[in-house]
């Protein structure tokens, strides 16, 4: 039996668990086209647009916001939000080389 010494960065880990739990879950996917559909976008819209409590939405964009996937700006009474591509893109290519393993 071949003993391997594993070590992780727990920063890193904790990043990399955060981001794909906040895409793992359909309705967040669903709020993300959404918002890819109209590159930025503002709370109301969305949760009206996609039928959804408004509470909810906000709970589910607040998870993508502190993975880093979102980007939430104050434009008056409304906060608009815009998708971090390039945290996407990462996370996609991370989740690909892992899997073609």
């Amino acid at each position: 039996m071949r003993k391997t010494k594993v070590t992780f960065n727990n920063e890193k880990l904790r990043v990399s668990s955060d981001i794909l739990r906040a895409l793992a879950h359909p309705l967040r996917l669903k709020i993300l086209k959404f918002i890819d559909n109209h590159s930025t976008i503002h709370v109301n819209k969305i949760y009206n647009t996609l039928n959804l409590e408004q509470s909810i939405t906000s709970q589910h964009l607040r998870i993508m916001r502190n993975a880093g996937i979102l980007h939430a700006e104050k434009n008056g009474k409304f906060v608009h939000y815009t998708i971090d591509y390039e945290i996407i893109e990462r996370a996609e290519l991370a989740i690909n080389n892992f899997l073609n393993k």
